[in-house]
């Protein structure tokens, strides 16, 4: 299974820090799934981390986004050994980085990062029990990203001709 991949071209997150944390969840996370936070983990060790679910339609708003370096991890010991990272996925209860979306936060996503039918669509919105954005006609109240354009993203398979993904660049839109 393929999972998404995420770019995060200008992002408000890459100037201010209170716009990163980092997050564990009870269930598997992939690149560009978003959540909210429901509280700091309970854990020992894990003071600076956050418990983050997926939205429910009274709260998508106040989302983050999970953007974590793509370094492989075979049995816990050996790093980098897949060069894909689209079969990059964080298991739960392993922490993982996110950020805060902004209004005009820029960011390219492989079409495996959304879920539904991109048809006509133009947005992708956070959606009830989704961790994935979704193809929508229209904002919502809640996180809204706007498709600006359809481009791609080159992935090393080790194949000659295979290696562009289809990906779209968005716009946020709305965050409430």
């Amino acid at each position: 299974m393929a999972y998404g991949v995420i770019v995060p071209e200008k992002i408000a997150a890459q100037d201010v820090q209170a716009w990163n944390r980092s997050a564990v969840a009870a269930t598997d996370y992939e690149q560009c799934s978003v959540g909210y936070f429901s509280g700091k983990s309970s854990t020992a060790g894990e003071s600076e981390v956050w418990t983050i679910t997926a939205p429910v339609t009274a709260h998508l708003f106040d989302l983050w986004m999970m953007f974590e370096p793509e370094i492989m991890l075979t049995n816990e010991k050996y790093k980098g050994l897949d060069p894909d990272p689209r079969n990059f996925l964080k298991h739960d209860g392993e922490i993982f980085s996110v950020f805060k979306p902004q209004v005009g936060d820029l960011i390219l996503m492989t079409a495996d990062a959304v879920t539904g039918t991109k048809s006509t669509n133009e947005y992708v919105v956070a959606t009830n029990t989704a961790q994935q954005l979704t193809w929508a006609a229209a904002a919502v109240s809640g996180l809204s990203l706007n498709l600006i354009e359809e481009d791609y993203i080159s992935i090393a398979d080790g194949s000659i001709g295979g290696q562009r993904v289809t990906a779209y660049r968005f716009e946020v839109t709305a965050i409430a």
